[in-house]
């Protein structure tokens, strides 16, 4: 498990990072292309200027081999979940931001910054606009265990269960996250 554990820097916004390994044009492809993008987060198009159109669908059970239940508080995600957006910047390969569930009403926003750093790419995940701390805890649960199947993706090596990581690192992010 990585001990980079993502931080408030704002009462509604979450702020991780990771080193990957690089080049930052493979790293940008793994953030923009369906294909790559599914082995870590969801898979759906993106239509990469300003104003374009992001749907991603999500089936977290497909993220690695390793089998394990959905946990009953997110047991209606069980055979997939789509998420519609719009793309609010993007400078290949360095900015991407879109919007994040749009289409339900409970829009926030996303943001990956690539910078080239001691021969590795860092990745800023900001994710903000997040509606209270039930959300905050979720969400970085979640960015936690995508960008650590990224980094085992990137590294070559078999990606843990993103589930049973969810789990543990929502229970994590209870205890160190303010109430």
């Amino acid at each position: 498990m990585n001990d980079s554990y993502g931080s408030l820097i704002a009462t509604d916004t979450l702020r991780l990072q990771r080193s990957l390994p690089g080049p930052i044009e493979r790293v940008w492809a793994y953030l923009t292309e369906s294909d790559k993008r599914g082995q870590w987060l969801a898979t759906g198009e993106m239509d990469l200027q300003v104003g374009g159109n992001v749907h991603l669908f999500f089936r977290h059970a497909d993220l690695s081999p390793q089998q394990a239940p959905v946990p009953e508080k997110y047991r209606d995600m069980e055979k997939g979940a789509g998420m519609d957006g719009r793309i609010t910047l993007c400078e290949p390969p360095h900015q991407l931001a879109y919007t994040w569930g749009e289409s339900d009403g409970s829009e926030s926003e996303v943001r990956f910054d690539l910078s080239e750093q001691d021969g590795r790419v860092l990745l800023t995940i900001t994710h903000s606009r997040l509606r209270g701390r039930d959300e905050l805890i979720s969400v970085a649960g979640g960015w936690h265990a995508h960008a650590d199947i990224l980094v085992d993706r990137l590294e070559g090596r078999e990606p843990r269960n993103f589930w049973v990581t969810h789990a543990h690192l929502e229970a994590e992010y209870q205890r160190r996250l303010p109430h």
